[in-house]
Order: C-alpha cells, then structure tokens, then sequence
C-alpha cells in the first residue's frame, strides 16, 4: 500500500517536475553527469526526462524505466522533443531483472533515495552494467553544516508525507 501512495504522489507531480526540468542549477550537474554517457544506457527513475537534453543523441539508445505511468508519458514526449533513441518501462526498478552486463552506462540522477533497499539496487546496477562501462550518479544528501543538516533532518518527514 505504501509504494501505492507514493506512486499517486509522484502520478501527481508531474507538472511541478515538468516546469523543474530545465532548472538552471541542476541543468548544469545533470550536463557534467550526462556529458560521459554512452551507448546502450539504463536510466532509473527517469521522471519526465530531464536528462535527455544533456545525452549525445547520435551516440546513445536510452532504457528508461519509471513506477509512475504519468512521469512515463511526460518522458516519452521529451523524448521526441529531444529525438532521444528511447525504449520507456512502467516498472518497478525492483521488479526487474536484465541480464548481466546489458548495458553500457547506467543513469541514475535524484532517485536513489526513492529505493527500499539502496545497496540491493546498487548491486543491480553493478550487475547490469558491463564491466569497462560507468554507472553515473547525481545524488543529494545531509549538509556538512550542523545548522543546514538538523533543519533537513526536522524537516524531511513532512517534506516525505507531501512530495514521496
């Protein structure tokens, strides 16, 4: 039931991640990520395709995969609006299972803190990816700053009730 509710909540957002998609701040981090990406790519919790701008589009095939139809939907039209090469999964990344080494980069930008069991998709991801290819990751995390982290930690059950 709570993946159910989290599904509804991101279902729901996707407006909100729409407008957010060409961010001035975050587009430069995704661009110094995405830059190195080739080939056949995994992209996990691909949203509404905010990486898609940053990929070499004569140089990549992307697998994106999403828990949410919606944010599925907005990525497909990125993709045609960025002519990204593009196979879209409504899935569960932990209900699925390619084989070893099937892809030659794996993205994952923001969604790690989105999995149950982060080290088991890690895992994944080292499994998926061949072995000379790169698993590239933006993430985010607690501030070092004392005053910036305490405020984060008060904050993030209500921010997770609202936003997933």
């Amino acid at each position: 039931m709570k993946q159910k509710n989290l599904i509804k909540k991101y279902d729901k957002q996707v407006t909100m991640y729409e407008k957010n998609r060409e961010n001035p701040n975050m587009a430069a981090r995704r661009r110094k990520i995405i830059n190195s990406a080739y080939g056949n790519i995994l992209e996990v919790g691909i949203g509404v395709g905010a990486n898609f701008s940053h990929y070499n589009k004569e140089k990549v095939h992307v697998t994106g995969v999403d828990f949410s139809a919606e944010m599925i939907k907005s990525a497909k039209k990125a993709a045609s609006r960025y002519q990204i090469d593009t196979e879209l999964i409504h899935a569960d990344l932990d209900d699925l299972d390619f084989s070893p080494e099937s892809f030659d980069c794996i993205v994952s930008t923001l969604t790690l803190c989105s999995y149950p069991d982060p080290v088991n998709t890690l895992n994944k991801f080292n499994s998926w990816c061949k072995n000379d290819g790169k698993i590239l990751l933006l993430e985010h995390g607690l501030s070092h700053n004392p005053f910036w982290s305490l405020t984060l930690k008060a904050i993030d059950p209500i921010y997770s009730r609202i936003a997933g």
